[in-house]
């Protein structure tokens, strides 16, 4: 399959076993899959992307006032060309927010994660995205659910060890690219986590490499996508694989227009052990992780390779 499957949710309520049939044997097969009739309504992407264009549009020094160069871009601004891909030489041609899960001061995982901020200057701001991340994170468990039974495992398996994860939610803007620059709008990589769930997917540029061809996603304006990160791939032992993926500006057309996206990157709880699922091992698929890992180490290596750290 070289092109996206795309996967109506009012299945999962119908027939869950076919749904994750269905979704685990796309991303098994490209690495995405496209969900639509999603529980994310209209109205709420609309708003919020409306809302981060009115936040990209600030001006440079009202924007400045949320980024914070120690914290490697995990939360609030990061300005444009700092992220770079792994094992890149550019860095991406796109300024982001992040936001993250809101922990109690007292709470276990908060040495794992920093403290939110918002816009104080946009008086919508902080309950928009609050109600995005909420609504992101409730349909990411979902997904894993329908994952966990193409494992062949009980549908809840990942609920304890994803209730409190490190996730994001990073709102992006690809600027038009007035001059000649080198590197991509986003350069070749695969995600860290464990799912991701993606906003704006369906603009041009973005392309998925299979077989050593780069594939367009092309999908509906209304259809969130979904890809398997690195976490899950180690996770299945490659049974489902984390699919490289960039966001190019080959075309004038690309060029010359900005470009707005919405990921979410599902993340386990920080202290989930990384290792490989027994029934994905086999003589014909040896283990290729034999040595476990912490989510939180995996997270910080990655973050380093990346150059936010």
């Amino acid at each position: 399959m070289d092109s996206i499957r795309e996967i109506n949710f009012d299945l999962w309520d119908k027939d869950p076993e076919k749904f994750a049939h269905l979704f685990g044997n796309s991303l098994k097969s490209i690495g995405f899959c496209g969900v639509t009739n999603h529980p994310i309504t209209k109205d709420l992407v609309d708003d919020s992307i409306a809302l981060f264009k009115e936040f990209f549009g600030q001006p440079t020094a009202l924007k400045m006032k949320y980024f914070d160069k120690d914290i490697g871009g995990a939360r609030g601004y990061t300005p444009y060309k700092i992220e770079t891909p792994k094992d890149g030489e550019h860095a991406d041609l796109k300024e982001f927010w992040q936001m993250g899960r809101d922990l109690p001061e007292q709470h276990p995982y908060k040495q794992f994660m920093f403290d939110n901020c918002f816009v104080s200057e946009m008086p919508e701001f902080k309950t928009k995205i609050q109600r995005l991340f909420r609504e992101f994170d409730r349909f990411g468990k979902q997904l894993m659910q329908a994952i966990s039974i193409h494992l062949s495992l009980d549908s809840h398996y990942f609920d304890g060890f994803i209730d409190q994860g490190n996730s994001v939610l990073r709102a992006i803007h690809y600027p038009p690219i007035i001059a000649k620059e080198l590197g991509d709008r986003s350069g070749p990589h695969g995600d860290i986590n464990l799912i991701t769930l993606l906003i704006g997917g369906h603009k041009p540029g973005l392309e998925i490499l299979k077989n050593n061809k780069w594939i367009p996603a092309e999908t509906g304006q209304e259809t969130i996508l979904c890809n398997v990160g690195d976490m899950l791939e180690r996770f299945t032992n490659n049974q489902l694989p984390s699919a490289i993926h960039r966001v190019t500006s080959d075309s004038d057309e690309i060029k010359n227009t900005s470009r707005y996206s919405i990921p979410f990157f599902l993340h386990p709880n920080p202290d989930w052990v990384i290792e490989t699922l027994a029934s994905c091992i086999d003589e014909e698929n040896p283990n290729l992780y034999t040595e476990s890992i912490l989510s939180d180490d995996f997270l910080q290596q990655r973050l380093y390779e990346i150059k936010l750290l």
